[in-house]
């Protein structure tokens, strides 16, 4: 496999040309060019260039675009990341690009503190498409989902070395990404040294253990923080069933946050639910939880079937549309959890139900509720709607950024 130093200029430029009346998106700054959009590829030497290679993008008229890395790997050919021609995906430039997405969080989050835990890069959203990198009190943890950024790996740490000297940076791989990216990597230590498991975090008063190893995603859902919070004024003196509940943020913050009574969390992972059995006893309210291992779908229809109410319902599952091909079916998904959760929503019950789809735009996801409402012949109103905190910017030219979805909702 290619590394830093086969990815030099050799002086072959490489130009990617856009099939005709199919450039206006990537004028317009969207990064992912697809391969179905790609009229040819011309270079000086008349071959394919090998994944990870500096291409520039062009018209079928013959103007410049952006410039971008190419994977042929993968259905996404070419990742943009400038569109001044003047400009090279070297060092100077993924240093700028750090810095800067650095530069945002500086100000809203202690990265001194050895609490914190923030998103320092997100990807689309921050101008580097295929990386993510998030903060726990001194430890990064980086994710490839761009093969030709992960080429770029050894650079691209030092950087993030030399930038925010941290304690140790840690790999982590998304699952699925051998198929669409062609990446093979493995997760694991890359500089300093390895994170205590647990480490711990706060967020909004609530403490939480984190398993940075093996946990999901990079070992905890950063971009729940706020809405944790905003669920939790509505909880007060209520039942709370917590459906996918991985650490147990939504229902520890519903206890000692929002005065819950009681919360029951299920999830189907055993790590997991142990990382919320010690979240609880952390934060003093494990008299108030339990947490049961379980299919969420299943548990609730034994829960109908056995009479059992709850006062609310949280619903936090995982990504249900990967393509665009599957954003019908993970409506319909979407649409059979949310039906069988008001068989257990007690009238005058609130319903917060989330969605971390990009795919599925928020007009879908409120057609969605919409429908069950009406399926369902129960009246549901809507109360807020939460999206991403600030430390997921959403990108203007990319929609699939604005990923995150919540409805706080009263059920009648």
């Amino acid at each position: 496999m290619s590394n830093d130093s086969d990815l030099t200029d050799t002086g072959d430029v490489v130009r990617v040309v856009v099939k005709p009346r199919r450039a206006q998106p990537f004028f317009g700054r969207h990064p992912w060019v697809f391969e179905s959009a790609i009229e040819g590829v011309e270079s000086n030497t008349g071959e394919e260039p090998k994944a990870g290679t500096a291409v520039q993008l062009w018209s079928a008229e013959g103007r410049f675009i952006a410039h971008g890395l190419w994977n042929s790997a993968s259905n996404i050919r070419v990742r943009l990341y400038s569109w001044q021609q003047s400009e090279f995906i070297d060092e100077d430039f993924l240093t700028a690009r750090i810095r800067d997405a650095v530069i945002l969080r500086r100000p809203i989050f202690d990265l001194q503190h050895d609490r914190t835990g923030c998103r320092l890069i997100f990807s689309e959203a921050d101008n580097l498409s295929g990386l993510t990198v998030d903060f726990y009190g001194g430890y990064l943890l980086v994710q490839f989902t761009s093969l030709a950024l992960y080429l770029r790996r050894e650079l691209i740490v030092g950087i993030l070395a030399r930038e925010l000297a941290p304690k140790g940076i840690w790999l982590r791989t998304e699952k699925g990404m051998r198929e669409a990216e062609g990446l093979e990597a493995v997760d694991g230590l890359i500089a300093g040294e390895e994170p205590p498991r647990p480490l711990f975090i706060d967020a909004h008063g609530i403490q939480y253990g984190i398993d940075v190893v093996q946990g999901q995603k990079t070992g905890f859902y950063l971009d729940q923080r706020d809405n944790r919070l905003a669920a939790s004024r509505f909880m007060a003196g209520r039942r709370v069933l917590d459906g996918f509940c991985f650490s147990g943020g939504f229902g520890i913050t519903a206890v000692k946050r929002g005065g819950a009574t009681t919360v029951l969390g299920i999830d189907s992972s055993e790590s997991a639910l142990k990382l919320a059995t010690a979240n609880a006893e952390l934060n003093s309210v494990a008299e108030h939880c339990e947490f049961r291992r379980g299919d969420v779908r299943v548990e609730l229809e034994s829960l109908k079937e056995q009479g059992t109410t709850f006062d609310a319902v949280i619903l936090d599952p995982p990504r249900m549309a990967r393509s665009r091909g599957g954003v019908g079916r993970a409506l319909k998904g979407y649409s059979r959890l949310n039906h069988a959760a008001l068989g257990v929503l007690s009238p005058g019950g609130i319903l917060v139900t989330c969605s971390c789809s990009g795919l599925v735009s928020g007009e879908d996801f409120h057609a969605m509720i919409s429908g069950v409402a009406q399926t369902s012949e129960r009246t549901i109103q809507i109360l807020e709607q939460h999206s991403q905190p600030c430390d997921h910017p959403v990108s203007a030219t990319c929609a699939e950024t604005e990923y995150l979805k919540m409805l706080i909702c009263r059920v009648l």
